[in-house]
């Protein structure tokens, strides 16, 4: 339950960061506080791909070899498909790392 609390904490704070960076109003001198919140909400969003990857990733990775474990026969059916599902899973996180390389150069230049 306490991990489930910091989880939302975290996205919820990601959005509320990113939400404020898009209300600055383009006056001198909170184009910085902006470009601050931008930098802030990405690297959130960078975190948040490479936890829900990373998650992914483990909980791909017991089941797999538990179903080895049981099964030594099936080891050859089992992994391809696992060896996909963790590309698919690093695809994700490489995704918000490029999505929020792009907002961040959107915004500071």
């Amino acid at each position: 339950m306490k991990s489930k609390v910091i989880k939302f904490g975290v996205i919820f704070s990601g959005f509320l960061l990113s939400s404020v960076a898009m209300a600055f109003d383009g006056a001198e001198g909170s184009m910085s506080n902006a470009l601050s919140y931008i930098a802030i909400g990405a690297g959130l969003a960078v975190g948040m791909a490479t936890m829900g990857a990373a998650t992914g990733q483990g909980k791909a990775a017991s089941t797999a070899l538990e179903g080895i474990a049981r099964n030594p026969g099936s080891a050859d059916k089992v992994f391809m498909p696992f060896i996909l599902g963790l590309v698919f899973m690093e695809f994700q996180a490489l995704l918000g790392f490029v999505i929020a390389i792009m907002w961040t150069a959107k915004f500071a230049g």
